[in-house]
């Protein structure tokens, strides 16, 4: 847990894609994830140390996400992005391309956070409704 939240910092991201040994997304961290709630929880529930957190502890796993189709998502207006977000209670969800064979490939990832920045929506780091409030004020202005 430690190594990805280095690598947060050293990048300058606050969300990492999490993939297991085939390079398959497994889930993703974000930078809340460890210095939120999570980890003091998983010790209560676990024990153990801090430096016994590992990243698949605390990551929200790849059936735990919002996966959007890229064709659902290619001609969407982003108060429907917002709005799906909003209804399943995310901050993240992943784009994805489906292959003949049913595998899913990762095309891209929408963040509620990213969302509010570039609509210029003031962005509540951990009042997720606060957000959608903003990004749901800018966007009737517009």
């Amino acid at each position: 847990m430690d190594k990805a939240n280095a690598k947060m910092i050293r990048y300058g991201v606050r969300l990492l894609l999490v993939l297991d040994d085939n390079e398959q997304v497994a889930g993703l961290l974000t930078a809340t994830d460890i210095l939120g709630e999570k980890p003091m929880r998983y010790l209560q529930n676990m024990g153990g140390t801090h430096a016994d957190i590992m990243v698949r502890d605390i990551m929200t796993t790849q059936r735990e996400l919002e996966a959007l189709k890229i064709e659902d998502v290619k001609n969407a207006r982003v108060g429907e992005i917002v709005a799906t977000l909003k209804k399943s209670h995310r901050q993240h969800a992943l784009v994805v391309a489906e292959s003949a064979d049913g595998k899913q490939a990762v095309c891209g990832l929408f963040s509620i956070t990213q969302i509010a920045r570039q609509l210029g929506a003031q962005v509540q780091s951990f009042e997720l409704a606060r957000t959608f409030a903003e990004i749901d004020a800018v966007i009737s202005r517009g």
